[in-house]
C-alpha cells in the first residue's frame, strides 16, 4: 500500500443508480474493491402518468406556494412539460406562484426557466424550509413539493409533506423522478448480507431513496436490526451530504460526509476516514488490520478463504480474549459441523496469514488472538472501564 491507493484492502459498497462506474473508478483508482447493488430503478420522466396528471392539475389551478427540493428534480419537471406540450402553460403557473428553493441547485434549476425563487434558506435544509413556511401559516393553503423519490417511512420529504398537512396546507406532492427497487432483488440482498457479516468496509450512499429503499428491503428480508447494528458499529455509512444522510440520522446511525455534496469529494472523503478509522492490533509481533474481505499483516494484503475471515472476524472483534470453540464453530460459513470444523479452519488461517503465532489456542478453552504486551494493557484498561 502506499500514498496513491490509500484504499487497498478495504471494500466499498456502492448503491448509485446513475454514475455508479465513474464512482467506482474513483474508488478503484485508490485501491479499494467495490461491490455494487444498484438500490433504485428511476422511472422516466417522459412516461410517468402520475407526474402529467400533477402537472396539469397545477395548470389548471395553480397554487399559491411551490417548493422546489432539487435542482435536478426540478428541471426534470420543466423537460417533461416541454415533452408533452405544456412547458410554457406550466411556467406560467408557477410564475403565478410563490417558488422556494431548498437550495442552491434547485435556486439554479427555477432561474435556468426563467422564473424567480421568493427565498432560499442558507442552510439547504428541508428542515428550515419547513420553519419557515410554519412560521408564517400554511392553514388553508394550497402548496406543491417537488418529491425526489418514492414515499417510504425513511423518505424525509414525505414527512415534510406530512408536516404541512396536519398544519391545515392543502398539500400537492408532484412525484419528479419516481423510483422503484429493481426486480432482480439478489445483488441487494447480498450487499445486506455482506453489511450484516461485517464483510463491507463502507456503503455509499448517493441520494435519501437510495438510503430508503436499502433500508425497505432490509426490514423484508428480517435483516433490519442486524443491518443496523453493523451501522453502528463497524460498517462505515458515507453519505454524499446531510439529504442523504438524513434517514440515517433518523435512526440514530453515525454517518460521514464531505464539506461539498459531489461524487469527487465523497471519494477523497472516504479515501481519508476508513485509513484513519481502520483498526490495528499489535500480535506476535506484527501489525494487523481486519477489514471487511481481508487482513493487511505488516502493510500486506492477505486475501483468506471465507471459513478464516469468519473466524478472524470474530477473534478481532475481543482481541486477546478467548472466544470458546463453540462461538467459533458457530461463526463458520453454514455454522454446522464439530470442533474438528473450527480447528481446521484455525490452521488454514493461520498459514493464510503468515504470522502463526498471532492465533493462540487456550486448552480446553478455544483461541485468542496473542496480543503483544502493550496492547494486553490497553485491551485490560478497556475491560476494567
Amino acid at each position: 500500500m502506499n500514498d496513491d491507493t490509500p484504499l487497498c484492502g478495504f471494500t466499498i459498497g456502492i448503491t448509485a443508480s446513475r454514475r455508479a462506474e465513474e464512482f467506482a473508478t474513483l474508488l478503484t483508482r485508490r485501491g479499494a474493491t467495490v461491490v455494487h447493488a444498484p438500490a433504485i430503478r428511476i422511472i422516466p420522466l417522459a412516461d410517468d402518468t402520475e407526474l402529467e396528471r400533477v402537472t396539469r392539475q397545477i395548470i389548471d389551478n395553480p397554487p399559491e406556494i411551490v417548493v422546489a427540493t432539487t435542482g435536478i428534480g426540478f428541471r426534470g419537471w420543466m423537460e417533461a412539460a416541454d415533452g408533452w406540450g405544456e412547458a410554457e402553460e406550466l411556467g406560467r403557473a408557477l410564475a403565478s406562484s410563490r417558488l422556494l428553493a431548498r437550495g442552491p441547485k434547485a435556486k439554479g434549476a427555477i432561474r435556468a426557466a426563467d422564473l424567480r425563487e421568493e427565498w432560499s434558506p442558507a442552510s439547504e435544509s428541508s428542515a428550515e424550509v419547513l420553519d419557515h413556511l410554519l412560521g408564517e401559516g400554511v392553514e388553508g393553503k394550497r402548496i406543491a413539493v417537488q418529491l425526489h423519490g418514492a414515499t417510504t417511512e425513511w423518505e424525509p420529504v414525505a414527512d415534510f409533506c406530512e408536516v404541512l398537512r396536519c398544519a391545515g396546507a392543502d398539500v400537492i406532492a408532484v412525484p419528479v423522478y419516481r423510483w422503484t427497487p429493481l426486480e432482480d432483488q439478489a445483488p441487494m440482498d447480498r450487499m445486506i448480507e455482506l453489511i450484516a457479516s461485517g464483510g463491507l468496509d463502507a456503503v455509499s450512499f448517493t441520494s435519501a431513496p437510495a438510503v430508503a429503499s436499502l433500508l425497505t428491503r432490509a426490514k423484508e428480508t428480517g435483516m433490519i436490526e442486524i443491518v443496523l447494528h453493523s451501522f453502528r458499529h463497524r460498517v462505515l455509512a458515507a453519505c454524499v451530504g446531510p439529504v442523504t444522510a438524513g434517514p440515517l440520522r433518523e435512526l440514530e446511525v453515525p454517518t460521514t460526509m464531505p464539506a461539498r455534496s459531489r461524487l469527487g469529494a465523497l471519494a477523497r472523503h472516504i479515501a481519508d476516514e476508513l485509513p484513519r478509522r481502520a483498526n490495528k492490533i499489535q500480535t506476535a509481533g506484527h501489525e494487523l488490520s481486519i477489514r471487511g474481505g481481508c487482513v493487511v499483516v505488516d502493510g500486506e494484503v492477505r486475501q483468506l478463504p471465507p471459513a478464516a475471515m469468519s473466524l478472524m472476524r470474530t477473534l478481532g472483534a475481543r482481541p486477546g480474549r478467548v472466544v470458546p470453540r463453540d462461538e467459533l464453530l458457530a461463526a463458520l460459513p453454514g455454522g454446522g459441523g464439530d470442533t474438528h470444523a473450527v480447528e481446521t479452519a484455525v490452521a488454514r488461517l493461520r498459514a493464510s496469514l503468515g504470522a502463526p503465532k498471532a492465533v493462540q489456542t487456550v486448552v480446553k478453552r478455544g483461541y485468542r488472538l496473542a496480543l503483544d504486551p502493550v496492547d494486553c494493557v490497553d485491551s485490560r484498561e478497556e475491560g476494567q472501564q
